[in-house]
């Protein structure tokens, strides 16, 4: 038996992963394994010293993999030389002098605002229960930017609206109080009548509640929003977050404070919502080329 084939079977037996994770590892050094046969006629993973390993990493990123596959790749070699060294196959592991590539952050997935526009203005949800309450899940998370968690726990009682404002409590138990335009008020309130309609013995205070009468759940949320951003993107992730990035984008983008976005969404620092001033720096740019006379 290889010390590949050794160290996968640890890998199953002893540490429990997925067959979807050991077939990730196998495929990982198959492709190190190879780099060093062909780099040097008889080194395996026994000879391989960090100038070898560090060689493979540069031709991973010469060839265009990107950085966090890169990482991941890192990961897996990591593993198997603290294998190897518990093993006492090798007694120096190589990976000590091994720094992973920096990862870019991800930029967040956002809806463009004339693609929320047709979905809101356009778009029959119908007048059931069903439709009012979808609509209004779409509205709430867009217009508040606040998390599926914090939506499904909402209550008749955080829904102020005498005076304008949703009582939201986020992570760690904090509560935060999120304005809400009065042009929605009726909406709300049509909402509210419907459910009372159609469930007028309800034993919960649950604000948004499902064709049973109870507690929404993720999955539910998930359902109703993804069913409805289909119909006017075609982006892959199309999520109840994807709703909160597209409402922090959009806000930035005509104007908003950096600061009231950071209250409204919640986040506990200002580097949380940072990420989002990339969409505004990109429509600066495209104002700055169509309106300068040297752009």
């Amino acid at each position: 038996m290889s010390f590949k084939e050794s160290f996968l079977n640890y890998l199953k037996f002893e540490k429990r992963y997925s067959s979807h994770t050991i077939s990730s590892y196998n495929n990982d050094l198959n492709q190190f394994l190879a780099f060093l046969n062909n780099l040097r006629s008889g080194s395996d993973e026994k000879t391989a010293d960090f100038r070898d390993i560090r060689a493979w990493i540069v031709n991973l990123m010469e060839n265009g993999i990107t950085s966090r596959s890169v990482n991941r790749k890192i990961a897996t070699l990591k593993s198997f030389y603290k294998y190897l060294l518990r093993e006492q196959v090798i007694t120096r592991n190589p990976m000590s002098k091994i720094l992973p590539p920096k990862s870019g952050k991800r930029l967040p997935d956002f809806v463009e605002q004339e693609k929320m526009e047709v979905l809101l203005d356009d778009f029959d949800f119908g007048n059931n229960f069903s439709g009012v309450r979808n609509r209004l899940i779409i509205d709430v998370l867009y217009i508040t930017g606040m998390r599926l968690s914090e939506l499904i726990n909402l209550t008749d009682a955080s829904v102020q609206l005498y005076d304008q404002t949703i009582k939201v409590l986020g992570k760690r138990n904090k509560e935060r109080i999120i304005p809400v335009h009065h042009s929605y008020i009726k909406i709300f309130n049509d909402y509210s009548a419907i459910r009372n309609k159609n469930f007028p013995d309800r034993s919960n205070d649950y604000f948004f509640v499902t064709d049973k009468g109870i507690q929404l759940y993720e999955k539910f949320v998930y359902r109703v929003v993804n069913k409805y951003l289909r119909f006017v993107t075609t982006m892959g992730k199309r999520s109840p977050h994807v709703l909160r990035h597209t409402f922090a984008t959009h806000m930035l983008n005509r104007g908003a404070d950096l600061n009231a976005i950071k209250e409204i969404l919640g986040h506990a620092n200002l580097s949380a919502t940072q990420i989002y001033t990339h969409t505004t720096f990109e429509k600066l740019k495209a104002i700055y080329k169509q309106a300068h006379p040297r752009a």
